[in-house]
């Protein structure tokens, strides 16, 4: 096949290439690469793993291909060789969609002698040298390093190799402020400020750098994306993203520029639970519920303060982890830096995950996924600090999760910029782990949502805040929770318990105890008349000496109240920390707590049940002949943390799933296993027992419909 072709061929795609490249292959050449690359073995890994798309190292840092462009650093291995171009038309005949993978983070000696206002400088003005490789300098991403060098890399790239896009990694800049003459001077004219000092967190220009900064990145999104759309019209340039997805950035700017994310959470780190990954597709759905998403994952460990990139993580860690991504919605896409394989023990479970994806995706991908519950993402940027692009943990948030999953609760999430009353259509509970900034217009979306017989579930400093963290007097959603504020925040508290009044169903399950754990941190409250409270906090009693660990009083103020709402919905107030402490003690009463106030304020059976021993990660996909189920096994000693050894197979996993109205019957199939299973329709619901599951399996339920006269 000739050049022009290629060409023709690559117009002849779909301007929506990036909705079919599902399975992504990753390759991020080394600079010796040249000498030892086997295009042979990348195309076999590819092919086995069933691989559609590929990401491949082109240029900035260093160019893997012929490049024209003055200061386009070559790898000193290339010689007259383009194995850049050599895997791209490898690829190609595979039919695979390609992106480029550029890197402007860092220039060589000779760049940096010649342009000097490329570089990143210091608060003293000076250049900064490479924190792990000497005499190569960071960038400034403010300069026409990035603005014009790039943009000519990139359309060298379109221009001369056919690839469906390009892809920057390490764009933003590198984690701090540049003090460069153009990064002062563009500040200034923009805010008539001069750039805040790192030494000076209380600074006042922080806020206005950190809108500042978030425009210019947006400014860089547009012109790459555009530039290349006007070489290749469906070509694109999509930065890499990391879970904020667009939050950091202008939106109004880059919505149209960003068509699919991929998202650089490449494993769990520390004290990371296994479900994370599945979290990354429920986050950006609940964003952009209609478009693509690619979980990045490294075949080798990831760790918040070592780097161990040329080495290999356990296999069952790596399989469970692209297995939970897709499962929730996060096309698999595996990442290997260096082309030399030394240690093969990747390759299997890449492939086998890989090939657990292709075997669903056709059946899977058209329905929609669908849940009774839904968790507010109520993500808070401080535009304070200089580099927001990567996503911190929230305690709060992170526990209510753990507690939904171990109850087996289907849920989703809803960005809080996108909170509606269509998003909320078919949402029965609404999830608000401590969602403490909300915006008077997002509170009055919660309060139509109640009002229409929605439940809410809030927890701790919920609506205490607005969008600008400035604090309320009263909790803004006092009217729905039936609760009026006496106290704020306090904490940390020792030995705080709370202590069970009376009957309610969401003090269900404690019998035998009158008191449990409390929280660290504990809000006062009054309520209303209507208001049920079947938790209120002990009053404080020391934790030392032994002698005076007791009770002076079992009278208290609420601690979790309960409300019928007069929409027919429900709503529950948890006066403390309970997710945060859960995360961090993980104590059981805490995890039935937060499920039994979800299950109360649902109301009635959830739609999809599913019974058994373990710990299972659920994704519910439907449409109106069929319901999907998938179940992932996360049971193992290492899920709350470190790698996975094995699979640990469950056994008695029992599904059902309410009969949709006009449904009399069903058909059912395990989709992973390949073969029919039995369904018997029991008070109204299709129920299937599960034969042992291995890592994942979805039941697929086809509906049969009453016949009409």
């Amino acid at each position: 096949m000739t050049v022009d072709d290629l060409r023709s061929d690559a117009e002849a795609r779909s301007p929506e290439w990036y909705r079919t490249a599902t399975r992504w292959t990753q390759l991020t050449f080394v600079e010796d690469d040249p000498l030892h690359f086997d295009a042979d073995l990348w195309l076999h890994i590819m092919r086995e793993s069933k691989s559609n798309a590929l990401c491949l190292s082109a240029g900035g840092y260093i160019a893997f291909y012929p490049t024209k462009i003055p200061f386009h650093y070559r790898s000193q291995f290339l010689g007259d060789a383009d194995i850049f171009g050599e895997l791209v038309d490898g690829a190609r005949s595979m039919s695979m969609s390609i992106m480029a993978r550029v890197d402007p983070h860092a220039i060589h000696a000779d760049a940096a002698a010649a342009h000097p206002e490329w570089l990143a400088r210091d608060e003293n003005g000076d250049p900064v040298e490479h924190w792990s490789f000497p005499d190569i300098w960071l960038t400034d991403v403010f300069s026409g390093y990035h603005r014009d060098f790039i943009t000519d890399v990139a359309r060298e790239i379109v221009t001369d190799y056919d690839v469906d896009a390009v892809f920057a990694n390490r764009w933003e800049g590198s984690g701090f402020i540049s003090y460069s003459d153009a990064a002062r001077r563009g500040f200034f004219d923009a805010t008539g400020l001069e750039l805040p000092r790192l030494s000076r967190p209380d600074d006042p220009a922080w806020p206005a750098y950190g809108a500042w900064r978030s425009h210019q990145l947006s400014e860089l999104v547009v012109l790459w994306d555009e530039a290349v759309q006007a070489v290749r019209p469906n070509a694109r340039f999509i930065p890499n993203r990391g879970m904020l997805l667009t939050r950091d950035l202008d939106r109004d700017m880059v919505d149209n520029h960003y068509p699919a994310f991929f998202i650089d959470k490449q494993g769990r780190s520390a004290h990371e639970a296994s479900w994370a990954a599945g979290r990354v597709g429920k986050r950006s759905r609940g964003m952009f519920p209609d478009r693509p998403v690619s979980l990045i994952t490294s075949v080798g460990p990831e760790h918040h303060l070592h780097r161990w990139k040329d080495s290999v993580s356990a296999p069952e860690e790596t399989k469970s982890w692209i297995v939970d991504g897709f499962a929730q919605g996060a096309n698999p896409w595996f990442t290997k830096f260096n082309a030399a394989v030394p240690d093969t023990r990747w390759i299997e479970p890449v492939v086998s995950a890989f090939g657990l994806h292709e075997k669903t995706e056709s059946i899977l991908a058209p329905l929609r996924f669908t849940s009774e519950v839904a968790v507010l993402d109520n993500i808070r940027i401080d535009r304070a600090q200089s580099h927001a692009a990567y996503l911190t943990t929230d305690p709060h948030e992170d526990g209510f999760y753990q507690a939904m999953l171990e109850a087996r609760i289907p849920f989703e999430y809803i960005s809080d910029q996108e909170l509606s009353a269509d998003r909320l259509a078919g949402v029965k509970v609404l999830v608000l782990p401590n969602s403490t900034s909300l915006s008077d217009q997002l509170c009055q979306v919660i309060r139509d949502f109640a009002a229409s017989g929605g439940s809410v579930v809030a927890g701790f400093e919920t609506s205490l805040r607005d969008e600008n963290a400035q604090p309320r007097r009263d909790f803004a959603l006092a009217d729905v929770l039936g609760v009026t504020l006496t106290a704020p925040a306090r904490g940390p508290v020792k030995n705080n318990y709370i202590a069970l009044s009376g009957s309610h169903d969401i003090a269900a399950g404690f019998e035998g105890a009158s008191r449990i754990i409390g929280g660290t941190h504990t809000i006062g409250i009054e309520v209303a008349d209507d208001v049920a409270v079947p938790f209120h906090f002990l009053p404080d009693f020391p934790d030392l000496p032994m002698e005076e660990v007791y009770p002076r009083s079992l009278e208290g103020s609420p601690a979790v109240v309960a409300r019928q709402l007069p929409g027919r919905g429900r709503s529950v107030y948890l006066a403390f920390d309970i997710g945060a402490v859960f995360w961090e003690a993980l104590q059981a009463d805490h995890a039935r707590l937060i499920a039994n106030a979800i299950r109360w304020a649902l109301g009635k059976t959830p739609f999809v049940t599913v019974e058994g021993p373990g710990l299972i990660d659920l994704a519910v996909r439907a449409d109106t002949s069929s319901t999907a189920v998938t179940l992932v096994n996360l049971t193992n000693p290492m899920t709350m943390r470190g790698q996975l050894r094995e699979t640990i197979p469950l056994r008695d996993q029992r599904v059902a799933v309410e009969l949709p109205p006009g449904v009399t019957g069903t058909s059912a199939e395990l989709l992973l296993a390949g073969e029919p299973v039995t369904a018997v329709v029991v008070d109204g619901c299709a129920v299937v027992e599960l034969p042992p599951l291995e890592l994942i399996e979805t039941v697929l339920f086809t509906w049969i419909k009453e016949k009409s006269a």
